[in-house]
């Protein structure tokens, strides 16, 4: 996966921008941090990742999923862009941003997602 896409994808959910976090790129749901790409390792920073959930991706898919000393004491993984599925990438940030939002936008999204 590219960059853009990985930004096609993050901006596809509702109240999702493009912004920065501590001076790089990011993205931002209701001015909060939703997500964005390490520079030093192109990889992709998703939270919510338990920490039991985050040792599975790591052992089931080491060339995509890892973690560095910084993130090891939080639930977070970091994800490489060039061998992360998509549909992998939407179901992880999809649980981040379900977390940041009201539930009248999750309903929202449950409903419009209901059609598609």
């Amino acid at each position: 996966m590219t960059p853009e896409e990985f930004a096609a994808i993050a901006l596809e959910f509702p109240a999702c921008e493009a912004g920065t976090s501590y001076g790089v790129p990011s993205f931002k749901v209701r001015g909060k941090f939703f997500t964005r790409i390490r520079s030093e390792d192109n990889s992709a920073v998703i939270q919510e990742v338990p920490f039991d959930e985050r040792d599975l991706l790591i052992e089931m898919e080491p060339q995509t999923f890892h973690f560095t000393d910084h993130y090891r004491n939080y639930p977070i993984v970091l994800a490489r862009l060039e061998t992360l599925n998509p549909d992998q990438l939407r179901g992880l940030l999809e649980r981040r941003w379900r977390k940041m939002v009201t539930k009248a936008m999750v309903r929202e999204w449950e409903a419009n997602s209901a059609g598609s």
